[in-house]
């Protein structure tokens, strides 16, 4: 018979402790039945580090059956297939200092972070514990009461292993002070414990939801529970202490984030000074209870774990942990315009390698000293959110706290605007790999150069200097390698180097090129204008834009093209824009060194108060300036004439005195209509200093011996009469700088591959001239050709497709259908290493709906086990056949490699 102290009453009446492992086991066995049948609110259970239950287990198991001739099976069994040859021996006392941190005052015992059930700990019922006690001893004790708790479905009960932990801001002195209370105190018991700790009376204190510093609510209601209250773990409650009747102005707040040393009430604190942050159950979120599930369930899964596979943890694996039912189907509640943060969070969590290193122990990982990181704490916060989402049967998470922490790294993502789901996903991978890198002193290590080495010998070299300074879960799952090769335009130097990358970024190939129309205005004095349309690269320039015109305007061996954006004469070298206009203008090679005639029309209007209406009219029109007989305004008027012959409205065949050779000659003995046009003649383009043309005088002084290559910017003012006699239309119906066309358009909306969304990226390009490169050469910056190949795949490929595009005036998203395989990506053609593993499986797409100003974004994922696509949509979560996933809306895909079996039957995997 059992005492409930843990003693066995013999036949005889004595008292004594069991003896054999027999004796304990059914013990035991004994009290976890009679504990189970009733498990309540309120009852205290007790943490008992793993390592001292696992020996326990293996001493009790040395005896194939119990005393009574029941088989209740191991308490503890371990994964490992070694079998031991010695006779396990009974554990000495108990030592649970390797869960607690050990605070100052002794009656203050703190659970150490980064804590995993049935991992680190068990829990164990009061009366079991109390046995322990008695028959080993030792401690410290480390208590946990079962609460009532709506996080947990079904089943209410719950032990809360880490009670909240909030930030109690106090104003209008702003200290601060930390405090553990449990989710299930009440507003009302919040108050009492404010007012003790200020000394204070009940109408002296009101409280306020402060979460991330803003006052959101007042806590008024006593009854309601903090968890009611939607308080989480690392929240911020605003204390506002009553000053000689008047309670603290809004306009103080901005003094509560002051430093308050020095002051009394921030040495009030219950918590070590250290990152705030924990996991496995604590700090930054709801993953601070255990569920009970049912009493029978609950019990039978924490003693008798060894059934199942412990390695699992939160439900993970199969038989792990003391959870059971769905995983993994847990969504995350819109905070306000964080729909792009729950997509990406929905996408990395579903990560198949980052779901087992976050639900594992990886407290020897986080390096807290890393200058480039933030001390550990995104990645701990990460880590508990995504144990908070593997939880089976949980409501819909609210991730307020990991919010707050990345408002605090990343100031760019504070607020409540909406955010790109692919920044935010390139800065967590960034940080999360700062924060685990294993590499706590990066050593300096200097490149070398090439000195005719072979690429692969090279590659290697790069990748090992890289991982000297970068090595972490990010780096083993998600980096890759790729080779970039420059050649410089000028003296042809080529340089190649090996750089990892995070993830792919691709551009559609509607992005890669671009169409334009573009108006050919002609000097001959006979062709009309024509509009030509030509594809060039999106990072092209003048030069390549004059080369695609000139083929299809059937240019010939002695004329020459010019580009103008506005009254300015584009150079060569000179990038196109988005938004610029662009003219071209066809002109005879011979006048390749002679100065240029710029002429901009205007249109004057009637003469008011102070000066003369002027409106611009068509566009700047090119003309060289004649290298003969130019000497009278008459001379000037003719060469402009000669352009808009072709615009005449009245049949024309000749024109007295003009010989059409190729060159411009003087209209000698002409005589011209002076009320046509009125030219006015300046040395630069803004029009200072303008000179009036008179037709029977001389040129104004700029004409006189000219320098090479020198722009004269003529004013052209037209008469009424002018606009009847030409068709200013042409002039006027000027596309407005590279137009896309409507084929163009009808050709976005076909699907494309993803395969040539990659062939894009790899194409070999022009350097913006923003990304000008220094040859080491010419000793210059050179806009080279830069050249990309895929050298070393990761397993978890990341592409972003770049549906986005901006320019100074407008931002625009592309709709384009990219047909991405879901199964068999197979990147073998892109790389060098054909023995490499290069096909993927497709896992999870970060969506994007709607304009390019709002729009919603949404998350596909397949989970790690089954076979089944679900629906992310914030706190929605719903099932999808396969089908459905491939849309217009695809912004990030998430590709899993899929290891290829070599000869031998070992997987063969990149290093």
């Amino acid at each position: 018979m059992i005492d409930p102290d843990g003693t066995l009453l013999a036949g005889n009446g004595e008292m004594k402790y069991p003896t054999t492992p027999a004796e304990e086991k059914d013990a035991i066995l004994g009290m976890l039945e009679a504990s189970a049948a009733g498990v309540k609110e309120g009852d205290k259970f007790f943490l008992v580090t793993f390592r001292w239950w696992k020996q326990w287990s293996a001493y009790i198991q040395q005896e194939g059956r119990s005393s009574n001739g029941l088989e209740p099976g191991p308490v503890y069994c371990s994964n490992s297939s070694e079998e031991s040859s010695t006779i396990p021996q009974r554990p000495s006392t108990i030592d649970n200092s390797e869960l607690v941190i050990q605070l100052k005052r002794e009656d203050n015992i703190e659970l150490r972070e980064v804590l995993l059930e049935n991992h680190d700990y068990i829990l164990l019922p009061e009366q079991i514990w109390a046995a322990f006690q008695k028959w080993y001893g030792g401690g410290p004790p480390v208590e946990r009461k079962v609460i009532n708790t709506v996080s947990v479905q079904n089943d209410r009960l719950a032990v809360e292993v880490y009670p909240l932990r909030i930030q109690l801001t106090v104003s209008p002195n702003g200290s601060q002070l930390t405090v553990r209370v449990s989710k299930q105190d009440t507003v009302g018991e919040l108050y009492q414990r404010a007012r003790e700790l200020l000394n204070l009376g009940s109408d002296q204190i009101r409280i306020w939801d402060y979460y991330g510093k803003i006052k959101h609510g007042l806590m008024n209601d006593p009854k309601q529970t903090l968890e009611e209250a939607d308080i989480q773990m690392d929240h911020e409650i605003l204390l506002e202490v009553q000053v000689d009747g008047s309670w603290p102005e809004d306009d103080h707040n901005s003094s509560l984030e002051n430093d308050s040393k020095g002051n009394e009430l921030a040495l009030v604190i219950s918590e070590p000074s250290r990152s705030s942050f924990s996991i496995a159950g604590g700090p930054t979120g709801s993953k601070n209870i255990t569920r009970t599930a049912s009493p029978d369930n609950y019990f039978s899964n924490s003693f008798n774990s060894s059934h199942g596979n412990l390695d699992g943890g939160l439900g993970y694996c199969d038989g792990g942990g003391t959870k059971s039912g769905p995983v993994g189907l847990t969504g995350l509640l819109n905070l306000g315009n964080t729909c792009f943060m729950n997509s990406a969070i929905q996408c990395l969590v579903h990560t198949p390698q980052l779901v087992d290193f976050f639900l594992h122990d990886y407290t020897n990982e986080i390096n807290r000293q890393n200058p480039l990181g933030m001390k550990g704490e995104l990645a701990i916060a990460f880590g508990e959110l995504l144990r908070e989402l593997w939880e089976p049967g949980r409501q819909p998470v609210a991730p307020k706290a990991f919010k707050a922490k990345l408002a605090r790294f990343a100031p760019q993502f504070s607020g409540y605007n909406q955010h790109d789901s692919q920044e935010l996903l390139a800065f967590l991978l960034d940080g999360l790999h700062e924060d685990l890198n294993r590499v706590k002193s990066k050593p300096y290590i200097e490149s070398k150069d090439m000195d005719d080495r072979l690429d692969e010998e090279v590659a290697h070299e790069n990748w090992e200097n890289h991982k000297a300074r970068n090595d972490s879960i990010i780096v083993d799952i998600c980096q890759g390698q790729y080779k970039s090769t420059l050649v410089c335009p000028v003296c042809n130097k080529v340089s190649i180097t090996f750089d990892p990358f995070m993830y792919l970024s691709l551009p559609l190939p509607s992005t890669a090129t671009r169409t334009l129309s573009i108006k050919l205005f002609s000097t001959d004095g006979i062709s009309p204008p024509a509009t030509y349309t030509v594809t060039v690269g999106k990072q092209s320039r003048c030069k390549d834009v004059i080369a695609a015109l000139s083929k299809v305007c059937s240019l010939q061996g002695d004329e020459r093209i010019l580009l103008t954006e506005g009254n300015s004469i584009l150079d060569a070298l000179s990038p196109i824009r988005e938004d610029d206009q662009i003219i071209a203008h066809k002109l005879s090679k011979s006048s390749e060194l002679a100065p240029l005639l710029i002429f901009t029309s205007r249109r004057v209007g009637e003469q008011s108060v102070l000066k003369k209406v002027v409106r611009s009219l068509g566009h700047t029109l090119v003309a060289p300036v004649p290298n003969q007989g130019f000497c009278t305004g008459a001379d000037l008027l003719c060469v402009f004439e000669r352009i808009l012959r072709p615009l005449r409205n009245s049949m024309v065949v000749s024109v007295d005195g003009m010989e059409d050779d190729g060159d411009f000659r003087v209209c000698n003995g002409v005589t011209h209509d002076p009320q046509l046009f009125e030219l006015w003649v300046s040395e630069d383009r803004f029009g200072t200093r303008q000179a009036r043309v008179e037709l029977d005088s001389e040129l104004p002084a700029v004409f006189s011996n000219p320098r090479l290559n020198t722009r004269i910017h003529v004013a052209v003012d037209w008469s009424d009469l002018a606009l009847k006699k030409y068709d200013v239309k042409q002039l006027e119906n000027i596309p407005d700088g590279p137009r896309i066309s409507s084929t163009v358009k009808k050709q976005r909306q076909e699907a494309i591959s993803l395969y040539s969304c990659l062939e894009a990226f790899l194409k070999e390009e022009p350097l913006g001239p923003e990304d000008m490169w220094y040859c080491p050469s010419c000793k210059e910056h050179r806009q080279a050709s830069k050249k990309l190949d895929l050298w070393r795949l990761p397993d978890i490929l990341v592409v972003h497709l770049k549906r986005f595009s901006y320019n100074r005036y407008l931002k625009n998203k592309l709709e384009t259908f990219v047909n991405f395989p879901i199964y068999d990506l197979d990147l073998s053609k892109y790389v060098p290493q054909k023995d490499a593993a290069a096909m993927y499986e497709l896992y999870a797409i970060s969506n994007h709906y709607g304009s390019m100003g709002g729009g919603h974004y949404t998350a596909y994922v397949k989970l790690v086990k089954g076979d089944c696509w679900y629906d992310f949509d914030d706190s929605r979560v719903s099932m999808v056949t396969q089908n459905e996933i491939k849309t217009a809306a695809a912004y990030v895909l998430f590709y899993r490699r899929v290891p290829q079996e070599s000869s031998n039957g070992r997987q063969s995997m990149q290093d």
